[in-house]
């Protein structure tokens, strides 16, 4: 029931596409724009290439970043994220987060999810060819990630958590914490941006969590 309410609020916020080409991503639209393709084969063999577009910017209209779905190379159809896509065989799912995309992904009719393939010029394929060619390196910087958010938003819950408890009805109901911890202005600012890199890292590789949606 849930899913079925959030296709169709999804499927309101799909407008048809103008037919123009896909430009080619550029190097120095990397911070800016993320770029996914996915080959599907159509019941009669034809092969047909879908590309999802997104630029790294919010719809000055609606205030929402926008995902573009073309078909062929000719623009398609968009839509406001989160979006959800119809086409051949299931749908194309799009969400992002304060750091980037945290979902990228073809569900088929029968369930299955098949992550869709970055651009190999895009951030998010660049990521994914470390991965490839290096992946002793790639897990370290996925530790190292992780580990960044925990740290990072582990100390600032302790510290955030004394004066939220001095609070008068919270102080008369469970009593005042006192934390432990009192990290100086420039060493929170440090664990911030390693929380706010560590997310940015894990966007890369469409990765997401609870840790993520705290550290932002």
């Amino acid at each position: 029931m849930i899913e079925d309410w959030r296709q169709r609020r999804a499927a309101k916020r799909i407008t048809s596409g103008d037919g123009r080409p896909l430009k080619r991503l550029r190097w120095w639209q990397l911070p800016f724009r993320a770029l996914f393709y996915l080959p599907l084969t159509q019941r009669d063999g034809r092969q047909m290439v879908y590309a999802i577009d997104i630029p790294r910017r919010t719809d000055p209209e609606g205030g929402r970043a926008r995902a573009h779905l073309y078909l062929d190379g000719r623009h398609h159809a968009e839509s406001k994220l989160p979006a959800a896509f119809p086409v051949e065989g299931g749908t194309i799912e799009v969400a992002n987060s304060a750091f980037g995309l945290k979902r990228c992904h073809y569900v088929t009719t029968a369930g299955r999810v098949h992550p869709l393939v970055p651009d190999p010029k895009s951030a998010e394929g660049r990521r994914a060819r470390l991965e490839r060619s290096h992946p002793a390196l790639s897990r370290a910087f996925g530790f190292l990630s992780v580990l960044l958010l925990l740290i990072g938003v582990g100390l600032n819950l302790l510290q955030l958590a004394e004066p939220i408890s001095q609070i008068p009805p919270i102080a008369n109901s469970v009593g005042s914490f006192r934390s432990p911890i009192h990290l100086p202005i420039w060493l929170n600012f440090a664990l911030a941006v390693g929380a706010i890199l560590a997310s940015t890292e894990r966007a890369l590789r469409l990765r997401f969590s609870m840790l993520d949606h705290i550290g932002k």
